[in-house]
């Protein structure tokens, strides 16, 4: 899964030196530093330019130089998750420098209610402003990580940074268990805050600019990283710092982006691949049992064509097999005498062999292909009724209103 890594400017300050007057130091946000990676390890691009033109990432993460975080151990309160933010916030309002409303606030992954925990503040006016405006840009952030976090085993990155003169400054980043500091290493401070002797297990790297001064002050070796490779490592950690107000959120067609980028995501390949192959199977399964339809149906219909030809030969053509039987049929019965269903003599006889005993001939009758009916008025219901029972089991359905009888055959289905 790709990853782009941006690296976001320093919150701008303002710095006094000798001889100098107070400037401010303006960094523009027009333009960021930014790195690819396709496997979270190495870097296969890099560079810096508008938001507009980064390059596209399944997943977005900003990095936060180490000058721009305070780091704040405390006991998490036990509070509502809606009313945590408000707690951290009256728990800190002593410790950070700036106005506690105007400062974001984020906890470390893992935290547990009642347990101590580090807490990372942040200009929030600064933060929010960088995000919005790479929001605006159509370049949403997944993730924002720092730099450098507390940890158990202590790390020393030695990195340079320029002022308004031509000098350059060698600073020291010393993230340890007891939290983060950014210190000069001009004069004697930096030596008397650090542990002496140096521990042991101190993981010590330098940007590959320093490299000489930096082994030069440390008195040993030190692992040349440079700044994009050690962006690259921070976005390993747990940490994200996107929490409370300033948390992602999934909405509307931000969400569907989201779900189409992951979709199209090389984790996602082997699903995709497996669902067209699934869907290509249907599609040929589909075809094949339609040809096998067709094939049958066509089959069947050559043999009612052979069965029509055979049995009836002056039948030339066959264009609808049973109502061309029907009519043969009914021109062989007619030449042979015989009366269809549809003609008055079966009906008539079936009236006659079940006429009720006592009644007189019938007065009057009317005919209809198929249909014969006939006056019956003064019968009794009983005699309406048995006069029914008998003609049923030949096949006659007799239906009994206003003084008149009518038969016709019963429906039958197909043969």
């Amino acid at each position: 899964m790709s990853t782009l890594v941006i690296c976001l400017p320093s919150r701008p300050r303002l710095r006094s030196r000798s001889a100098e007057p107070l400037v401010a130091d303006a960094v523009s946000a027009d333009e960021f530093d930014y790195l690819l990676s396709s496997d979270g390890f190495s870097v296969q691009a890099q560079g810096r330019c508008a938001p507009s033109l980064l390059p596209k990432a399944d997943s977005v993460v900003a990095v936060i130089g180490d000058a721009d975080i305070a780091w704040h151990r405390i006991t998490l309160p036990k509070a509502p998750a809606a009313r945590l933010r408000a707690a951290l916030t009256g728990l800190l309002e002593d410790a950070v420098l700036e106005d506690a409303e105007s400062t974001h606030l984020a906890l470390a992954p893992g935290s547990v209610a009642g347990q101590p925990t580090w807490v990372a503040a942040i200009h929030r006016p600064w933060l929010a402003g960088l995000l919005a405006g790479l929001e605006r840009r159509e370049v949403f952030v997944d993730r924002v990580v720092p730099l450098s976090w507390p940890d158990d085993w202590p790390i020393g990155h030695f990195s340079e940074t320029t002022g308004t003169s031509t000098k350059q400054d060698l600073m020291l980043t010393w993230a340890h268990t007891d939290g983060v500091v950014v210190l000069r290493l001009e004069g004697g401070l930096a030596r008397s805050l650090l542990p002496q002797p140096l521990p042991e297990d101190a993981r010590w790297s330098s940007t590959p600019e320093v490299a000489t001064a930096a082994e030069r002050w440390l008195g040993a070796p030190v692992t040349v990283v440079s700044a994009n490779e050690r962006a690259l490592l921070a976005t390993r950690t747990l940490w994200n710092l996107r929490q409370f107000d300033l948390a992602r959120r999934n909405r509307g067609t931000r969400a569907l982006r989201d779900l189409l980028r992951r979709w199209s995501s090389p984790v996602w390949r082997p699903v995709r691949l497996g669902l067209l192959t699934l869907v290509a199977a249907q599609v040929a399964g589909l075809n094949l049992w339609a040809w096998h339809q067709s094939a049958e149906l066509a089959a069947k219909r050559k043999a009612m064509v052979s069965l029509v030809q055979s049995s009836f030969p002056q039948v030339r053509a066959v264009l609808d097999a049973p109502l061309q039987m029907q009519r043969e049929i009914d021109a062989l019965r007619a030449l042979a005498g015989k009366p269809s269903d549809v003609d008055l003599e079966p009906p008539l006889q079936a009236a006659a062999a079940a006429w009720p005993i006592g009644q007189p001939p019938v007065s009057s009758l009317s005919f209809q292909p198929g249909r014969l009916t006939l006056a019956a008025a003064g019968w009794s219901e009983a005699e309406t009724d048995r006069f029914r029972s008998q003609l049923r089991p030949a096949g006659w359905q007799v239906d009994a209103s206003g003084g008149n009888i009518v038969l016709t055959r019963e429906a039958q289905g197909p043969r």
